[in-house]
Protein backbone atom coordinates (compact mmCIF):
# COMPACT_ATOMS: atom_id res chain seq x y z
CA UNK A 1 0.00 0.00 0.00
CA UNK A 2 1.35 3.59 -0.85
CA UNK A 3 2.17 5.62 2.10
CA UNK A 4 0.23 8.56 0.53
CA UNK A 5 -2.34 8.27 3.03
CA UNK A 6 0.20 8.78 5.82
CA UNK A 7 0.36 12.87 4.65
CA UNK A 8 -3.49 13.07 4.04
CA UNK A 9 -4.13 10.94 7.81
CA UNK A 10 -1.50 13.56 9.46
CA UNK A 11 -3.23 16.90 7.94
CA UNK A 12 -6.71 15.77 8.86
CA UNK A 13 -5.62 14.37 12.52
CA UNK A 14 -3.74 18.28 12.92
CA UNK A 15 -7.28 19.15 11.92
CA UNK A 16 -9.41 17.03 14.46
CA UNK A 17 -6.57 17.18 17.17
CA UNK A 18 -7.09 21.05 17.35
CA UNK A 19 -10.52 20.97 17.56
CA UNK A 20 -11.06 17.99 20.18
CA UNK A 21 -8.38 20.08 22.66
CA UNK A 22 -10.91 22.19 22.94
CA UNK A 23 -13.18 19.57 23.71
CA UNK A 24 -10.90 17.96 26.64
CA UNK A 25 -10.40 21.48 27.67
CA UNK A 26 -13.77 21.53 28.35
CA UNK A 27 -14.39 19.04 29.78
CA UNK A 28 -11.71 19.00 32.45
CA UNK A 29 -12.27 22.41 33.75
CA UNK A 30 -15.90 22.57 33.30
CA UNK A 31 -17.40 18.76 33.12
CA UNK A 32 -19.18 18.39 30.60
CA UNK A 33 -19.28 17.65 26.63
CA UNK A 34 -19.57 20.49 24.57
CA UNK A 35 -21.27 19.46 21.66
CA UNK A 36 -20.85 22.89 20.18
CA UNK A 37 -17.50 22.78 19.64
CA UNK A 38 -18.05 21.72 15.59
CA UNK A 39 -19.99 24.59 15.69
CA UNK A 40 -16.94 26.99 16.97
CA UNK A 41 -14.61 25.41 13.42
CA UNK A 42 -17.64 26.24 11.26
CA UNK A 43 -18.04 30.15 12.60
CA UNK A 44 -14.02 30.57 12.83
CA UNK A 45 -13.30 29.58 9.19
CA UNK A 46 -16.70 32.25 8.15
CA UNK A 47 -14.71 35.03 10.55
CA UNK A 48 -11.91 34.38 9.00
CA UNK A 49 -13.48 34.21 5.23
CA UNK A 50 -15.34 37.78 6.42
CA UNK A 51 -12.18 39.16 7.44
CA UNK A 52 -9.71 38.06 4.32
CA UNK A 53 -12.95 39.41 2.09
CA UNK A 54 -12.82 42.79 3.78
CA UNK A 55 -8.75 42.93 3.82
CA UNK A 56 -9.01 41.99 -0.07
CA UNK A 57 -11.58 44.61 -0.49
CA UNK A 58 -9.31 47.20 0.75
CA UNK A 59 -6.63 46.69 -0.21
CA UNK A 60 -8.33 46.65 -4.00
CA UNK A 61 -8.67 43.56 -5.05
CA UNK A 62 -7.71 39.38 -4.92
CA UNK A 63 -4.56 39.07 -2.41
CA UNK A 64 -0.84 37.83 -4.20
CA UNK A 65 -0.08 34.46 -2.41
CA UNK A 66 3.26 34.01 -0.63
CA UNK A 67 6.19 31.93 -2.37
CA UNK A 68 4.50 28.47 -3.51
CA UNK A 69 1.42 29.20 -1.15
CA UNK A 70 -1.79 29.29 -2.52
CA UNK A 71 -3.08 32.16 0.07
CA UNK A 72 -1.72 35.63 0.96
CA UNK A 73 -0.77 37.89 3.48
CA UNK A 74 -4.39 38.92 3.89
CA UNK A 75 -5.70 34.94 5.04
CA UNK A 76 -2.86 35.26 7.86
CA UNK A 77 -3.63 38.83 9.55
CA UNK A 78 -7.64 36.85 9.22
CA UNK A 79 -6.70 33.68 11.21
CA UNK A 80 -5.28 35.90 13.52
CA UNK A 81 -8.27 38.08 13.87
CA UNK A 82 -10.65 35.36 13.61
CA UNK A 83 -8.99 33.56 16.47
CA UNK A 84 -10.15 35.76 19.22
CA UNK A 85 -13.72 36.64 17.65
CA UNK A 86 -14.14 32.75 18.10
CA UNK A 87 -13.23 32.90 21.28
CA UNK A 88 -15.48 35.97 21.98
CA UNK A 89 -17.80 33.60 20.39
CA UNK A 90 -17.46 30.67 22.61
CA UNK A 91 -17.20 32.91 25.85
CA UNK A 92 -20.37 34.72 24.68
CA UNK A 93 -22.38 30.96 24.84
CA UNK A 94 -21.05 30.56 28.26
CA UNK A 95 -22.17 33.88 29.54
CA UNK A 96 -25.80 33.63 27.50
CA UNK A 97 -25.84 29.87 28.26
CA UNK A 98 -23.80 27.53 30.41
CA UNK A 99 -23.28 30.34 33.55
CA UNK A 100 -26.86 30.44 33.60
CA UNK A 101 -26.97 26.13 34.24
CA UNK A 102 -23.89 25.59 35.89
CA UNK A 103 -25.32 26.24 39.16
CA UNK A 104 -28.94 24.69 39.12
CA UNK A 105 -28.69 22.00 36.60
CA UNK A 106 -27.37 18.97 36.31
CA UNK A 107 -24.41 17.87 33.82
CA UNK A 108 -26.80 16.13 31.56
CA UNK A 109 -29.00 18.95 30.85
CA UNK A 110 -25.85 21.16 30.47
CA UNK A 111 -24.84 18.36 27.93
CA UNK A 112 -28.35 18.80 26.17
CA UNK A 113 -27.90 22.51 26.26
CA UNK A 114 -25.07 22.39 24.10
CA UNK A 115 -26.26 20.36 21.64
CA UNK A 116 -29.90 22.55 21.28
CA UNK A 117 -26.88 25.58 21.18
CA UNK A 118 -25.05 23.72 18.21
CA UNK A 119 -28.23 23.51 16.29
CA UNK A 120 -28.83 27.04 16.58
CA UNK A 121 -25.56 28.56 15.82
CA UNK A 122 -25.02 25.98 12.71
CA UNK A 123 -28.88 27.05 11.81
CA UNK A 124 -27.74 30.94 12.05
CA UNK A 125 -25.08 30.05 10.17
CA UNK A 126 -26.79 28.84 7.04
CA UNK A 127 -29.20 31.54 7.03
CA UNK A 128 -26.42 34.21 7.35
CA UNK A 129 -24.16 32.70 4.40
CA UNK A 130 -26.62 29.67 2.92
CA UNK A 131 -25.59 25.90 2.20
CA UNK A 132 -23.30 27.02 -1.05
CA UNK A 133 -19.74 26.26 -0.33
CA UNK A 134 -17.08 28.84 0.04
CA UNK A 135 -13.31 28.83 -0.73
CA UNK A 136 -10.39 30.69 0.98
CA UNK A 137 -8.91 30.77 -2.44
CA UNK A 138 -9.05 29.19 -5.99
CA UNK A 139 -5.20 28.58 -6.33
CA UNK A 140 -4.24 25.31 -7.86
CA UNK A 141 -0.64 24.31 -6.34
CA UNK A 142 1.71 21.74 -7.51
CA UNK A 143 2.48 18.99 -5.09
CA UNK A 144 6.28 18.62 -3.55
CA UNK A 145 7.67 15.04 -3.85
CA UNK A 146 8.82 13.92 -0.01
CA UNK A 147 10.15 10.37 -0.90
CA UNK A 148 9.00 7.06 -0.74
CA UNK A 149 5.98 7.67 -3.11
CA UNK A 150 4.56 10.71 -0.61
CA UNK A 151 3.52 14.05 -2.31
CA UNK A 152 2.13 17.01 -0.65
CA UNK A 153 1.49 20.53 -1.39
CA UNK A 154 2.67 23.19 0.49
CA UNK A 155 -0.45 24.55 1.96
CA UNK A 156 -0.83 21.07 3.34
CA UNK A 157 3.27 21.07 4.66
CA UNK A 158 2.60 24.66 6.21
CA UNK A 159 -0.89 24.10 7.90
CA UNK A 160 1.21 20.62 9.95
CA UNK A 161 4.10 22.93 10.83
CA UNK A 162 0.82 25.62 11.95
CA UNK A 163 -0.57 22.86 13.92
CA UNK A 164 3.19 22.17 15.62
CA UNK A 165 3.27 25.91 16.47
CA UNK A 166 0.19 25.97 18.33
CA UNK A 167 0.24 23.05 19.81
CA UNK A 168 3.72 24.21 21.42
CA UNK A 169 2.19 27.44 22.19
CA UNK A 170 -0.54 25.92 24.35
CA UNK A 171 1.97 23.53 25.99
CA UNK A 172 4.18 26.56 27.41
CA UNK A 173 1.21 28.25 28.57
CA UNK A 174 -0.57 25.32 30.24
CA UNK A 175 3.32 24.46 31.61
CA UNK A 176 5.02 27.63 32.40
CA UNK A 177 2.39 30.20 33.43
CA UNK A 178 0.72 31.19 36.10
CA UNK A 179 -2.78 30.45 34.26
CA UNK A 180 -1.79 27.48 33.32
CA UNK A 181 -0.94 26.43 36.70
CA UNK A 182 -4.09 27.65 37.67
CA UNK A 183 -6.25 25.75 34.46
CA UNK A 184 -4.52 22.20 36.26
CA UNK A 185 -5.57 23.29 39.61
CA UNK A 186 -9.26 23.14 38.50
CA UNK A 187 -9.02 20.87 36.39
CA UNK A 188 -7.88 18.28 38.81
CA UNK A 189 -10.18 19.84 41.99
CA UNK A 190 -12.29 23.07 41.38
CA UNK A 191 -13.76 23.56 44.95
CA UNK A 192 -9.58 23.58 46.32
CA UNK A 193 -8.53 25.77 43.82
CA UNK A 194 -10.88 28.13 44.87
CA UNK A 195 -10.35 27.93 48.60
CA UNK A 196 -6.82 27.98 47.76
CA UNK A 197 -7.58 31.11 46.08
CA UNK A 198 -7.50 30.49 42.59
CA UNK A 199 -9.65 32.80 40.12
CA UNK A 200 -12.17 29.72 38.64
CA UNK A 201 -14.26 32.51 37.10
CA UNK A 202 -11.41 33.45 34.95
CA UNK A 203 -10.21 30.41 34.38
CA UNK A 204 -13.42 29.23 32.90
CA UNK A 205 -13.03 32.57 30.94
CA UNK A 206 -9.08 31.22 29.61
CA UNK A 207 -11.08 27.70 28.66
CA UNK A 208 -13.99 29.00 26.85
CA UNK A 209 -11.22 31.18 24.79
CA UNK A 210 -8.49 29.20 24.09
CA UNK A 211 -11.44 26.47 23.01
CA UNK A 212 -13.01 28.87 20.48
CA UNK A 213 -9.35 30.13 19.06
CA UNK A 214 -8.47 26.77 18.56
CA UNK A 215 -11.56 25.76 16.84
CA UNK A 216 -10.71 28.56 14.62
CA UNK A 217 -7.76 27.38 13.79
CA UNK A 218 -9.32 24.24 12.78
CA UNK A 219 -11.77 25.50 10.67
CA UNK A 220 -9.53 27.90 9.05
CA UNK A 221 -7.12 24.77 7.91
CA UNK A 222 -10.54 22.32 6.77
CA UNK A 223 -11.31 25.64 5.04
CA UNK A 224 -8.37 25.74 2.96
CA UNK A 225 -7.73 22.37 2.28
CA UNK A 226 -11.24 21.34 1.45
CA UNK A 227 -14.27 23.74 1.82
CA UNK A 228 -15.98 26.29 4.12
CA UNK A 229 -19.65 24.99 4.76
CA UNK A 230 -21.89 25.85 7.33
CA UNK A 231 -22.08 21.90 8.21
CA UNK A 232 -18.30 21.34 8.37
CA UNK A 233 -18.16 21.47 12.13
CA UNK A 234 -20.90 18.98 12.14
CA UNK A 235 -19.44 16.65 10.12
CA UNK A 236 -16.07 16.90 12.61
CA UNK A 237 -18.08 16.63 15.49
CA UNK A 238 -17.71 12.85 15.98
CA UNK A 239 -14.33 12.33 15.04
CA UNK A 240 -13.74 15.12 17.73
CA UNK A 241 -15.08 13.28 20.59
CA UNK A 242 -13.13 9.81 19.47
CA UNK A 243 -9.91 11.87 19.04
CA UNK A 244 -10.46 13.04 22.74
CA UNK A 245 -11.67 9.51 24.22
CA UNK A 246 -8.85 7.75 22.73
CA UNK A 247 -6.29 9.85 23.68
CA UNK A 248 -7.80 10.25 27.39
CA UNK A 249 -10.55 12.37 28.21
CA UNK A 250 -8.69 15.75 29.70
CA UNK A 251 -5.64 14.77 28.31
CA UNK A 252 -4.18 18.10 26.00
CA UNK A 253 -1.34 15.53 24.30
CA UNK A 254 -4.02 12.95 23.92
CA UNK A 255 -6.28 14.94 22.28
CA UNK A 256 -3.49 15.45 19.05
CA UNK A 257 -2.40 12.24 19.55
CA UNK A 258 -5.93 10.93 19.19
CA UNK A 259 -6.36 13.12 16.52
CA UNK A 260 -3.12 11.99 14.51
CA UNK A 261 -4.60 8.06 15.23
CA UNK A 262 -8.21 8.88 14.14
CA UNK A 263 -7.17 10.86 11.13
CA UNK A 264 -4.39 8.67 10.00
CA UNK A 265 -7.19 5.60 10.66
CA UNK A 266 -9.42 7.52 7.83
CA UNK A 267 -6.98 8.07 5.37
CA UNK A 268 -5.84 4.24 5.55
CA UNK A 269 -9.77 3.06 5.67
CA UNK A 270 -10.24 5.57 2.88
CA UNK A 271 -6.91 4.06 0.79
CA UNK A 272 -7.77 0.53 1.18
CA UNK A 273 -11.59 -0.54 1.51
CA UNK A 274 -13.17 2.65 0.18
CA UNK A 275 -13.94 6.30 1.11
CA UNK A 276 -17.87 5.71 2.80
CA UNK A 277 -15.88 3.22 5.46
CA UNK A 278 -13.47 5.86 6.46
CA UNK A 279 -15.31 6.72 10.00
CA UNK A 280 -16.86 3.33 10.62
CA UNK A 281 -12.98 1.67 11.02
CA UNK A 282 -11.85 5.13 12.59
CA UNK A 283 -14.69 4.26 15.79
CA UNK A 284 -13.91 0.33 15.40
CA UNK A 285 -10.16 1.66 16.33
CA UNK A 286 -11.53 3.61 19.20
CA UNK A 287 -13.69 0.95 20.62
CA UNK A 288 -10.53 -1.87 20.88
CA UNK A 289 -8.32 0.77 22.44
CA UNK A 290 -11.09 1.59 24.98
CA UNK A 291 -11.73 -2.29 25.66
CA UNK A 292 -7.97 -2.67 26.50
CA UNK A 293 -7.30 0.76 28.27
CA UNK A 294 -10.81 2.47 29.11
CA UNK A 295 -9.26 5.64 30.11
CA UNK A 296 -7.33 6.02 27.05
CA UNK A 297 -4.36 6.55 26.07
CA UNK A 298 -3.42 9.33 28.42
CA UNK A 299 -6.02 9.64 30.99
CA UNK A 300 -5.34 9.17 34.24
CA UNK A 301 -7.04 5.81 36.19
CA UNK A 302 -9.25 7.26 39.08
Amino acid sequence: MRLQFLVDGVLTGAMIGLGAIGVTLTYSILRFANFAQGEFIAWGAYFALLVATALGWLAGGAATPIGPFSFGWGLILALFAAMPMTGALALGLDWALFARLREKASSITIVIASFGASMALRSLLEFLFTSRPAYFTRELQIAIRLGWGVRATPDQLALVGLTAILVLALHVLLSRTQIGRSMRAVSENPALARVAGVDVDQVVRVTWLLGGALACASGVMVGLVVQIRPFMGFDLLLPLFAAAILGGIGSVPGALVGGLIVGVAEAAAAATVGAQWRAAVAFVLLIAMLLVRPTGLFGARE
